[in-house]
């Protein structure tokens, strides 16, 4: 297969192995890939207004029937899924988020929490806070992030209390994770690859599919805090 260059686009949570996967990918066959990340918002756009080869989005993607109908039709695959979790800056003292009711009180007595709410996260968040019944009380103590790397600024510098976002996503030295949520209101992110409806490179858009969810592929997703398929 000749060496091509390929139009992806990709959630932002899964940016630290997917970055990894295409380099090695890259490296071994000679093609290249352009990569642009975004939540969910945004990545609806990419997919319903620009040209692109393959994605590796949020499953809230593929329920959106305008973008779903711009990838290939059929099933798609899971690549990967991670759950929530909560982080406090480095040296903080850690609260309890051990049980539902722990996460409650933990989340009520915070000044404020940094996240994504537009996100496939923040979906996921949104039915766990109106399952908890503080769905009103933290819309107002969330302070709204743009992307995965300033909800950790946000943390670090003490402008927000605590980090609820993806748990590969909150693993970072200026942080201290608490843990995942409790089990029995956590909720996963999942991540599904397909190929564009109008790719011009669909040969070697399966073929990193395929490498993407290889042996090779699933052992990078696992060691950066993520589970494959």
């Amino acid at each position: 297969m000749r060496a091509t260059e390929m139009q992806v686009i990709a959630g932002g949570g899964i940016a630290t192995p997917f970055k990894e996967i295409a380099a090695d990918f890259e490296g071994t066959t000679g093609h290249k890939l352009v990569i642009r990340y975004g939540t969910t918002p945004e990545l609806i756009k990419m997919a319903t207004g620009t040209s692109f080869d393959l994605g590796v989005v949020p499953q809230d993607v593929m329920k959106n029937s305008a973008a779903r109908a711009h990838f290939a039709p059929g099933p798609v695959l899971n690549v990967a899924r991670v759950g929530i979790g909560i982080a406090v800056r480095a040296g903080s003292l850690k609260p309890d988020i051990s049980t539902a009711e722990a996460l409650k009180q933990t989340l009520l007595e915070a000044q404020s929490i940094a996240s994504i709410p537009a996100s496939a996260t923040g979906t996921q968040l949104s039915g766990i806070y109106e399952r908890l019944g503080i769905a009103e009380t933290m819309t107002l103590k969330t302070k709204a992030q743009p992307a995965p790397a300033q909800i950790i600024e946000a943390v670090a510098n003490g402008d927000a209390d605590l980090a609820v976002f993806l748990l590969n996503v909150i693993t970072d030295p200026r942080l201290d994770v608490i843990g995942p949520l409790p089990s029995e209101i956590q909720r996963e992110v999942v991540y599904v690859s397909a190929v564009a409806a109008n790719s011009r490179e669909p040969d070697a858009a399966k073929a990193f599919i395929t490498y993407l969810i290889s042996p090779a592929g699933a052992a990078v997703i696992k060691a950066k805090g993520m589970d494959p398929g």
